[in-house]
């Protein structure tokens, strides 16, 4: 008898979410997202624009240079929503509850992204990569014992990072 080489169940919703990442606008990120419990997807979400404004892909970028603390700069693209962002926003909109679920994405959540995180009581986040600006959120999800996981233990590498 052949055996089936079935994923895992994280390796599965990573690779919905890289399937999700497809629709983004924002070729800087083109990053999906799935939240999960119980084995079964809640929601998805990707980066793109709010709902009839433009998109990156169709007006290109609205890059906001940062500069922090430590007088280390680095560049954004505003123009769009989260993946993340978006996801718990569609969970918003069909009244569905996240609390206890695993969030999969790309890389390591944004400060933002991670603050939404642990208000909506998700309890577990597994990324592809980490973020090269992602040590606050990794504190925070600690302080807030929500369960950080790597698939691989490299930073994701954009372009104007």
């Amino acid at each position: 008898m052949k055996s089936n080489n079935r994923p895992t169940w994280d390796k599965y919703f990573m690779e919905i979410a890289n399937t999700v990442a497809t629709r983004a606008t924002c070729d800087r990120g083109r990053s999906g997202c799935v939240i999960a419990k119980d084995k079964q997807i809640l929601v998805t979400g990707y980066v793109g624009s709010p709902r009839g404004l433009e998109h990156c892909d169709d007006a290109g970028h609205k890059m906001k240079k940062v500069v922090h603390e430590d007088g280390s700069e680095s560049q954004h693209c505003v123009r769009t929503v989260h993946a993340e962002q978006n996801a718990i926003c569609q969970a918003a909109r069909l009244g569905i509850s996240l609390e206890g679920g695993t969030l999969y994405c790309k890389m390591t959540p944004c400060r933002a992204c991670a603050m939404m995180i642990i208000n909506c009581s998700i309890k577990r986040v597994v990324c592809e990569k980490k973020y090269h600006d992602g040590k606050e959120s990794e504190e925070m999800f600690k302080k807030a014992n929500v369960e950080l996981e790597y698939i691989k233990e490299e930073v994701m590498q954009y372009d104007k990072q």
